[in-house]
């Protein structure tokens, strides 16, 4: 019997792999928020897939986090800002070894997710895959990517890795997890924040050329300072590269203020420009990017941090 794959935060990620989990057959469960909550989606009969145009119903069984079946495994797919509470919320159900799969942005909340719950696994996750809702219990596949997942302090692989195969989700083990988080957060940090400012989809920044590429000497700066010498290499090709791979595309960030929704500043840029200040680096136009889109959320009413 395969163990259960509890899936926390609904958004887009979460939802695209609850769906996919349970299309290969696996036992799913879904978390919901609170049971006004729980009653919307079971009304819904379900999560909607839709990929290629083709959508399936996938009739999920949900419950709230103060049900009392125990966790072993856990997708946490909500936002950053979010991750710590989700998961205080849930750590009495925990199992003894339980496991939790990070699906978050940037860096800061995978350190507060394991401190709060000791005694189970967090494996990071780094994903590339793109996916919206466009609908309530509704994700539409946007685009095929790869996830690396890894865990610094035990590397070994988990044996669940089989199943992500089985469902058809992209993935790598990988044992250095933090390298691919930190290049994830440069190319956030490069790409995101100036989509806000420029108000402009992903391939408007080729407007905006010698701004991209001074941000991304400094980020390779301060990837290089605090010993991630492999995330710095190559960094404003693989931006480019992105920029153009994606061009059609709102960043998350742009997508976040466009729907008044809180962003994740505080683990992309703040959390870059805070590491810039506990070396002493001097990184100027990093901080004034930074300033000007805590500017930018302020006038919309949006938190800035």
């Amino acid at each position: 019997m395969s163990t259960t794959w509890h899936v926390l935060g609904a958004g887009s990620l979460g939802t695209l792999w609850a769906t996919r989990l349970a299309r290969a057959g696996l036992p799913v469960r879904l978390i919901l928020r609170d049971p006004a909550r729980l009653r919307a989606y079971q009304a819904a009969g379900g999560l909607t897939l839709v990929e290629q145009g083709q959508s399936s119903l996938l009739e999920i069984p949900g419950e709230t986090s103060t049900s009392s079946t125990p966790i072993q495994r856990l997708l946490l797919a909500c936002k950053a800002y979010d991750a710590e509470a989700a998961v205080a919320s849930i750590a009495p159900r925990l199992a003894p070894g339980a496991e939790l799969i990070l699906l978050q942005n940037g860096l800061g909340s995978q350190d507060a997710v394991a401190a709060r719950v000791p005694q189970a696994r967090c494996i990071a996750a780094s994903s590339t895959e793109g996916a919206f809702r466009d609908g309530d219990w509704r994700v539409v596949f946007a685009g095929h990517g790869y996830t690396w997942l890894g865990d610094s302090g035990h590397p070994t692989p988990p044996i669940w890795l089989d199943e992500l195969a089985a469902s058809g989700i992209p993935h790598e083990w990988s044992t250095q997890i933090l390298t691919r988080l930190w290049r994830k957060l440069a190319l956030n940090c490069a790409i995101n924040p100036l989509t806000v400012l420029h108000d402009c989809r992903n391939g408007g920044l080729q407007q905006h050329q010698c701004e991209v590429a001074t941000l991304c000497a400094e980020l390779s700066e301060l990837l290089q300072c605090c010993g991630q010498p492999a995330a710095a290499q190559n960094l404003q090709q693989e931006v480019e590269r992105v920029i153009l791979a994606t061009a059609a595309n709102y960043s998350s960030m742009h997508q976040d203020v466009s729907n008044g929704r809180r962003t994740e500043i505080s683990y992309l840029l703040g959390y870059a420009c805070e590491a810039a200040a506990r070396h002493r680096l001097q990184l100027p136009h990093l901080q004034q990017l930074q300033q000007r889109l805590v500017n930018q959320l302020q006038q919309r009413g949006l938190p800035s941090a």
